[in-house]
């Protein structure tokens, strides 16, 4: 390992950390009277790689010393879950998405509504160590004590059990907090019946890495108020619990009992609040969330994309919720829960997230109900699904269904057809999909059967409500369709008809020069409507094209190429013909050669040149 990494060597000469209540009291073994430099500390107490997807990626030095270090440790009983810290790093990579991340956090304080929760502040507050910037997430729900908190910090327990609770596999709050940062301090206070108790729990990335812990240690603090007074609580020795305000203050903002107990002044009578530090930076070397931009947002840095749109659709496309959902968390927010809240906000940077109830984003609205065969002996299940055109259409081409689980979005404008089709297009739902299970974390399903039924049925309730209302926002609706298939049919047999009556046609001999009759006029006027017909069939798929469409180059494209197609074999055609023509002209007497330009001349306006063509036949 380098040495920048821990600043220690790694030979027998190591300084041994010690978690507990080492040799003088401390954290660290290190003389205590031999203060470090403040900025050698800051570095300390950072990874030396703040980028997410590769923090995991570290050596586990091993040898007697460590073995060593590792049986002192055992002797201390830290509440802790025995699994090596690379874990909690590798459990977070489940979010691919920072913002399905703090969805989870947000989730939590849904989850309180039924304990008496109001709100969910997120805001943005900075280090008193280092100033730099904290994401705070915090609800007035019913707290944790201290049996709760223990829970909360543990790896996979959840006490969640209600139908109605988004929470359910216990492993939320440590993948979302390692996935925004390094590390987090969860403060908690609860009141059950007259005992009234205040936690702290330390979950830190940092901590476990730079002290070389091959086990996770979560430090914790109790206290409990009596007659106003907050006393210590101690479930083992007092020298643990001293112990672990040390390594507390050691590795969180904060650097004395007196700063951690101000944190529970504006929680009120109950309630949770949850710092995370250490926030993750791109490769850049920036913040993955943006806090500057917007005062009364979180952005995120790397998802905003501006490409594929035309200077007359931009502004549109930046404003409707289907784009700005990708990096902006208040637009996320707004859509996250399907039935708006009658006594909770989501309070984002002081300022309410108003919710948007995607049904009413939609025009000419039709409910369509689903039956699921969910197994044989499961109760019969009914999922309502209200589909409809966004509406921005035809400007905008978005399409898509926004699935809900348990009133949370688990998947936003999910598209179950073609992306560069034009049928569905402009096509949006909504529906509550509860007979599935969402994945861990909660931005999919899983891929059963049952999903893919449903994927299935979706697609073809889009193709049938595109087939019979595509009109309504000016496309070309099936029946028209059929009609002109109809008279195009009809019209060819006519023109046919027609042509075989004019082959049959005696010659006219007129001062012995043999000529031939000239097409009538309704046959050139039937072969002109066949044209228009045909005309009309080939660009009814791209009668509107969407100029903010990303694919709309490909589309072009792929036309081009079937416009090349056809212009080759037209010109192919017409060189055989050329080549024909003169040959035949060759037989004739100038006398007929001469007429026959004459009458071409008068007809090359009124008639198609494939009926020149069949005169010459």
């Amino acid at each position: 390992m380098p040495k920048s990494d821990f600043h220690e060597d790694d030979d027998d000469d190591d300084v041994v950390v010690f978690l507990g209540s080492p040799p003088g009291g401390g954290v660290n073994s290190e003389d205590p009277s031999v203060p470090k430099p403040v900025e050698a500390q800051q570095r300390y107490r950072t990874l030396e790689c703040r980028n997410f997807w590769r923090a995991g990626t570290y050596e586990v030095p091993s040898g007697p010393l460590h073995r060593a270090r590792r049986a002192a440790l055992e002797s201390y009983d830290f509440d802790r879950a025995r699994v090596h810290p690379k874990f909690l790093h590798s459990n977070a990579t489940s979010h691919k998405w920072a913002f399905g991340a703090v969805a989870e956090l947000l989730d939590n304080a849904v989850d309180e509504i039924h304990n008496g929760a109001t709100f969910v502040k997120v805001d943005k507050i900075n280090n008193l160590k280092d100033n730099s910037p904290v994401l705070l997430f915090q609800d007035d729900g019913g707290g944790m004590d201290p049996e709760g908190i223990r829970r909360c910090m543990s790896l996979g327990f959840s006490s969640k059990r209600s139908k109605t609770t988004i929470g359910q596999y216990g492993n939320g709050f440590k993948t979302s907090t390692m996935r925004l940062g390094a590390d987090a301090i969860v403060f908690s206070r609860a009141s059950r019946g007259s005992c009234v108790t205040l936690s702290i729990g330390l979950l830190s990335y940092t901590f476990l890495r730079r002290t070389l812990k091959d086990d996770i240690f979560v430090p914790m603090l109790d206290f409990q108020i009596i007659n106003g007074q907050i006393i210590p609580l101690s479930s083992n020795s007092q020298d643990e619990w001293d112990s672990s305000l040390k390594t507390i203050i050691e590795w969180s903002p904060f650097s004395s009992k007196e700063e951690l107990l101000l944190q529970f002044e504006d929680i009120g009578l109950h309630g949770t609040k949850v710092l995370i530090y250490n926030l993750w930076m791109n490769d850049d070397g920036l913040l993955e969330l943006d806090f500057e931009d917007d005062e009364e947002d979180i952005l995120l840095r790397d998802q905003a994309y501006s490409g594929g749109f035309s200077r007359s659709n931009k502004e549109i496309v930046h404003c409707h919720i289907s784009y700005t959902l990708k990096y902006s968390l208040r637009a996320y927010a707004s859509i996250l829960y399907l039935r708006k809240f009658s006594s909770f906000q989501i309070i984002l940077r002081g300022k309410p997230v108003e919710q948007v109830n995607l049904a009413d984003e939609m025009k000419f609205m039709k409910t369509i109900t689903y039956k699921p065969q969910v197994c044989k002996d499961a109760e019969d299940v009914s999922v309502r699904v209200t589909i409809g055109f966004a509406k921005e259409a035809p400007v905008l081409g978005i399409f898509g269904f926004n699935v809900y689980h348990k009133n949370r979005l688990i998947m936003p404008f999910w598209k179950v057809v073609q992306e560069g089709s034009s049928r569905g297009r402009c096509v949006i739902g909504v529906f509550e999909a509860n007979f599935m299970e969402p994945a861990h974390d909660k931005q999919d399903f899983e891929r059963t059967p049952l999903f893919i039924r449903l994927e299935a049925k979706l697609r073809q309730i889009v193709l049938d409500y595109w087939k019979h209302n595509c009109h309504l926002i000016g496309y070309q609706s099936y029946s028209t369709k059929t009609e002109k298939r109809k008279l195009k049919d009809s019209d060819k047999h006519s023109y046919e008809h027609s042509s075989k009556t004019q082959h049959k046609m005696p010659s006219v001999h007129v001062d012995g020069v043999t000529r031939l009759d000239e097409p009538s006029g309704q046959a050139c006027a039937q072969y002109s409507i066949v044209e228009q017909s045909e005309l009309g069939e080939d660009s009814e798929d791209i009668e509107i094209m969407d100029i903010s469409d990303p694919t709309l180059i490909e589309k072009i494209s792929e036309e081009s190429i079937q416009l090349f197609m056809r212009l080759r074999s037209w010109s192919m055609n017409w060189r055989k013909l050329k080549i024909g023509i003169p040959s035949l002209l060759l037989t004739w007497k100038p006398e007929e050669r001469s007429r026959l330009r004459s009458s071409m001349e008068l007809q090359r306006f009124s008639c198609p040149m494939e009926s020149v063509a069949n005169q010459l036949a």
